[in-house]
């Protein structure tokens, strides 16, 4: 399971969003990034869907990689927590409200309509990769960063 998330213009100063994701691989965390995007977006759907298309070419290269050594890869499931995010993955109809989100990071469309990518809906104190973009209570903070130490979060 992977887990994709942002803030939506965190930086007070330059409205920049603050993008994160985990990679698991057989349970293990094996890739996280915070990052600020690389440009300010209009809404918590553009963040989030900006996010995940960080997280979706990383997981793309790691596929590939594990591949090409002959392992038997289950295709990634991402769980995001806003549900604009995730129709607009689905979804290759373009609005003038999204065309120049779509244009750059319609590959997310791609992935989702070939199939090398699954989206699930996740409630927010279930994102993983929250713990990467936003100040946590000390409950949800303990509990993710609980499972990127130990695998699938058991002790």
């Amino acid at each position: 399971m992977e887990f994709s998330d942002s803030d939506f213009g965190g930086d007070k100063e330059t409205r920049i969003s603050v993008a994160g994701f985990i990679i698991y691989l057989m349970g293990v965390p094996i890739r996280c990034r915070s990052k600020g995007q690389k440009s300010v977006v209009l809404s918590s759907s553009e963040a989030e869907y900006v996010a995940l298309s960080e997280a979706a070419r990383e997981v793309k290269f790691i596929y590939q990689v594990l591949i090409s050594l002959n392992f038997t890869v289950k295709l990634p499931i991402f769980n995001l927590e806003n549900l604009g995010a995730i129709f607009m993955s689905e979804n290759v109809s373009i609005s003038t409200k999204t065309k120049h989100v779509d244009i750059r990071y319609g590959f997310v469309q791609e992935f989702v309509l070939d199939g090398f990518l699954k989206i699930n809906f996740v409630r927010t104190k279930m994102n993983d990769a929250d713990i990467f973009t936003k100040n946590l209570r000390w409950d949800l903070y303990n509990c993710h960063s609980r499972k990127m130490i130990t695998e699938k979060g058991k002790n």
